[in-house]
């Protein structure tokens, strides 16, 4: 059975999450085995005359008695770059499920990609943005890299505020070749010097993908009434949300977020948006979906 996202925020051992995280993603989706696949899924189909028997999955015929076929994208020497925004705001915790909060839903999401990446062999690396800086890992290959990143992603303290804009265009020097980001945050900051950069990147041809996190409880506007906020990023007082503000919040965050999917269109990049109370396992499916989808459209 499925370890609940409840049963795996116990664990501080993202291996063994990643692996009960993989392991549920089923026979549906392929992760491909040639270097280069960039983190590209898709589904099987059945067997058709003409194709290559090599590209048969023997293993699900004895479990289907049936011919499938693996379908998978190839480019060559296309990098994985993972982006943590580990700022303040991303310690806002699931006022449902204890013990996650949105970096812990974030780290999570990241560790899983870089494990697929590794597994197909391709060069991965990591961004952090947090306390007002930038932390690399240059990309590399293999199981030791795989260990460096996840050694990183486990470091990662919720502090701070994004980067300066000058900051960040500092580190954008692994641009020169061509990658894909999988970028993870809360994105309340928008516009901000991370989207601009995101964009910037997009503009370079590099394949950008955001994931945005919120919780349930900023969805719904469910707080307890009357209970008192600080913005964790910004000097100021108490906040106090009572009944009637509601409304008025609930407006305020669906037109920001509508603006955080309109810039993702008409930049052509790729944009999904989950609950930290959902499943890892199926934002993790259809986030990598979404972008197999604006692949396939776009040939």
């Amino acid at each position: 059975m499925m370890p609940t996202t409840a049963t795996m925020a116990q664990t501080r051992d993202l291996d063994l999450v990643i692996r009960h995280v993989l392991a549920g993603l089923g026979h549906g989706i392929h992760a491909g085995r040639e270097r280069g696949a960039g983190v590209e899924f898709s589904e099987y189909r059945a067997y058709a005359p003409g194709d290559e028997w090599r590209r048969v999955d023997w293993k699900l015929l004895a479990r289907a008695d049936r011919y499938f076929i693996r379908e998978a994208e190839r480019d060559s020497h296309v990098a994985v770059w993972l982006w943590l925004d580990a700022t303040a705001s991303m310690a806002e915790p699931s006022r449902e499920i204890n013990g996650i909060d949105k970096l812990w839903f974030a780290r999570t999401v990241l560790a899983c990609v870089a494990a697929i990446a590794q597994r197909q062999g391709d060069a991965f690396g990591l961004v952090v943005c947090s306390g007002d800086k930038v932390d690399f890992t240059p990309a590399a290959r293999g199981p030791r890299q795989l260990q460096r990143v996840l050694a990183q992603l486990n470091k990662a303290q919720p502090l701070g505020r994004l980067p300066a804009g000058e900051v960040l265009k500092a580190h954008l020097h692994f641009a020169r070749s061509p990658a894909v980001m999988f970028v993870a945050s809360d994105f309340l900051d928008w516009p901000s010097p991370l989207s601009e950069a995101l964009q910037r990147l997009r503009r370079m041809h590099h394949d950008v993908r955001l994931l945005t996190l919120r919780t349930q409880a900023e969805v719904d506007a469910s707080f307890r009434a009357g209970a008192a906020y600080r913005d964790p990023e910004r000097s100021g007082g108490l906040h106090r949300l009572s009944g009637a503000d509601r409304a008025s919040y609930r407006e305020q965050s669906r037109a920001h977020f509508d603006a955080v999917a309109q810039a993702c269109r008409q930049s052509d990049i790729v944009h999904s948006v989950a609950c930290i109370e959902q499943p890892v396992v199926e934002v993790l499916r259809g986030w990598l979906r979404a972008a197999g989808a604006r692949r396939a459209a776009s040939r």
